[in-house]
Formats: structure tokens, sequence, C-alpha cells
């Protein structure tokens, strides 16, 4: 099974909300789609759900064009950020309602229903309704009603944003393990570049609608075609120096190293990050972000360097990565 987008487009008047989309994600396949607000991401699972008509280009899934398909007709499974459950509902009959309206027969609806609750760990909670639910114990509902459909692809939007970042962590694990031993595509919408990296195997940076680089999460980070994807991925930020030559040069935080005879620098602050300590420094060539052993105690002027091998250079006009 794979999910295919050639050439997608979506225009509202004289406005392209996004255009030129064009990937392929297989059945062991989970991509993550990260940008900036506003640059596109939820609108791509719209047009891949048939929610939105599409203005360019075709979507096929499992090799059949479901351009021109209602939702209904599409076999898709999305899992939204507010869960959308309905609150008068039990976990049971929530996800027994999608299986009445297809008119799965009551015995089938029955053992379909708790063989998704044994797999989310939810089957003393079946008699619940949402408000007796933890976050955590909701946004599983969520995924077991789009498990129950066995569709052919699955669409998260933002699945975890609602969950504090603790709740996050401990749910992260496990939402990988069931999203991908499905064996169909998966498409996660995300802001969180840590939760990107850590769900999908491949992720593509979205800007202004448009794909700007699409790869695995090691080899965006390590091979940024553009200045805005080096500074989208990666936390701490990376370290862009004064342009020159019409060029910019810039250097992770990670890459920077003490050295009597580098750049004098001056202490502004410093963040305990737990293993590590993150060193804020201003310099003749603008502020730097540095890492350092959390033990270790930093002068307040000292000196760095870095292996030119190890920067990245964009031209300042365009963004592009210079070679």
């Amino acid at each position: 099974m794979t999910l295919h987008l050639q050439n997608v487009g979506r225009c509202i008047g004289n406005q392209w909300i996004v255009r030129h989309l064009a990937f392929q994600i297989g059945n062991d396949e989970c991509l993550a789609l990260v940008g900036p607000s506003g640059c596109g991401k939820s609108t791509t699972l719209r047009l891949i759900a048939g929610l939105d008509p599409v203005s360019e280009g075709s979507i096929a899934i499992g090799g059949h064009d479901v351009t021109k398909l209602t939702p209904a007709e599409r076999s898709i499974g999305m899992v939204f950020q507010s869960y959308a459950l309905l609150p008068h509902l039990s976990v049971f009959e929530n996800l027994e309602l999608g299986l009445k309206i297809r008119n799965v027969q009551c015995k089938d609806r029955s053992i379909r229903i708790q063989r998704v609750l044994d797999l989310l760990q939810l089957s003393d909670r079946a008699s619940h309704r949402p408000a007796q639910l933890s976050g955590g114990q909701r946004q599983r509902v969520a995924l077991a009603r789009a498990l129950i459909r066995d569709p052919e692809v699955y669409l998260l939007d933002e699945p975890m944003s609602n969950l504090d970042a603790q709740l996050r962590e401990g749910i992260r694990p496990e939402l990988r393990r069931l999203v991908l031993e499905q064996q169909k595509p998966t498409i996660y919408v995300t802001h969180d570049q840590h939760e990107a990296m850590a769900m999908a195997n491949k992720i593509a940076i979205i800007n202004h609608g448009q794909i700007l680089q699409l790869d695995t999460p090691i080899n965006l980070y390590k091979n940024p075609n553009s200045l805005f994807v080096a500074q989208f991925l990666g936390r701490p930020q990376i370290n862009c120096l004064k342009p020159s030559d019409n060029q910019i040069q810039a250097i992770r935080p990670e890459d920077l190293k003490f050295d009597d005879s580098g750049l004098p620098c001056r202490l502004l602050s410093r963040e305990w990050l737990g293993n590590t300590q993150l060193l804020y420094l201003a310099s003749s060539e603008g502020d730097l972000r540095m890492i350092m052993d959390p033990s270790f105690e930093c002068p307040e002027r000292l000196f760095v360097r870095w292996d030119p091998q190890k920067a990245f250079y964009f031209d300042r006009e365009t963004g592009k990565r210079i070679p």
C-alpha cells in the first residue's frame, strides 16, 4: 500500500495555500509534516482526506486515484488534535458509532471493539465517558477510533498537542509502536520538531505551502539544503554568523569548542538542561549558543573556535545551501 501525491495544490481565489506537493510513502513509513503555523500542514491532510478540493495535481492510494472521491469513499483513518469524542457516549459507544454507520453487524462490532480496546489497554474504561478519562486515555480512544476502521492510510493532526510535556513523552513511544505496527502509510502533522524526529522515519519541512526538503531526520539535520531548514531543525538553534561575501556561515552549538586563539566572547547567560548546559555568548560575529558539560564553570571572558568543515554556508539572498 502506498500514498502518492503528485504536484498537488490548493488555491482559494488567486492565492495558493499549498502547491507542488509531491511525495510517496509506503506501508512501513511515517512521514512527519513540520513547519511554522499557517505553512500548509493541516491543509495537506485535508486534501488527502478529501475534506478540501484539490486545485491541481492528483492523489493516489494503493495505486487508485482518489482525487475526486468524497471523504467517505476514501479509506482514511484520522486522529484529531481535539480528540472529537462525543461526551454523552461511553468509550465503547464512541467506537461503535462509526461501525454502525458503516452497517457492520453487531457481533462483528463487539469483536473489533474489544480487540482494539485490548490493544490500547482501555478494556477497563469501555463504560466510561470522555469526561471520566485522563488526557492520555482520551487520546488513546481517538487513536482507537481510527484503528478500528482498519483504513489504508492514517492521518494524525497534532494528536498530542493538548497533552502536557511529561504525558507526551510517555505516550510517544507507545503511539509510534502502534502506528508502525499497522503497516499502513502514515502522515503525522506536528509543530514540535522533537516529536517529529521521534515519531517519523521521514520528515518534510514545509514553508509557504511548499516542501523545502524531505529526508530522514538525521540527513535533514546533517545536510540542510537551506538556511530555513537549518534554523528550523535543531534545538538549541544553529548559530548564524555575520554575513560575509554574500554568504552566511552557520555552525551547530555542539560544534563550538574552547580555544585560546579563537574568537573572543563574553558570557551573557546560561541554562542547565540536565546532562548539558547551554551557554549564551556575545561576540563580534553576533550572539552564539554553545553546548557544554553541566559541571563546567564558564568564565566571563573566553575564546571559541569551530572546524570550518563542520560549518554550513548559505547564500545571503536566496538562503540556499552553498556546496
